[in-house]
């Protein structure tokens, strides 16, 4: 069983219990999903201050969706998949030399809540 990340536990109580919820839906090989986005994404696009894509998101959509990316429910797997390899805005490319295949699979699983890895 994979060990509950701190961050799950300092949500607010819906959004932990969908994490908690989604986690326990996943295969084994998707269950580092959380770890993986943690390293690539959160930097920029968590929750809190100092997150430059947490605050692009934010005077982009101006509330009408969440700033931070783990709690959109509107995100798709080409569209993930599209800003990830070639960038949006200040959101910089990454090749497959820094984001796996393998990693941006889980990436995809993770931010479309897709229980299997999206392929």
């Amino acid at each position: 069983m994979t060990q509950i990340p701190r961050r799950v536990y300092e949500a607010r109580p819906a959004l932990r219990l969908a994490i908690l919820v989604f986690l326990w839906s996943l295969p084994v090989e998707a269950q580092k999903a959380p770890d993986v986005y943690e390293k690539w994404c959160t930097p920029c696009h968590g929750a809190g201050d100092n997150k430059p894509g947490t605050i692009s998101a934010g005077a982009l959509y101006k509330g009408s969706k969440p700033a931070v990316l783990a709690e959109r429910t509107d995100l798709t797997a080409a569209g993930i998949r599209s800003v990830v390899r070639k960038g949006m805005y200040i959101m910089p490319r990454f090749r497959k030399t820094e984001v796996s295949d393998a990693e941006l699979d889980t990436i995809v699983a993770f931010l479309t809540r897709t229980p299997q890895l999206a392929k």
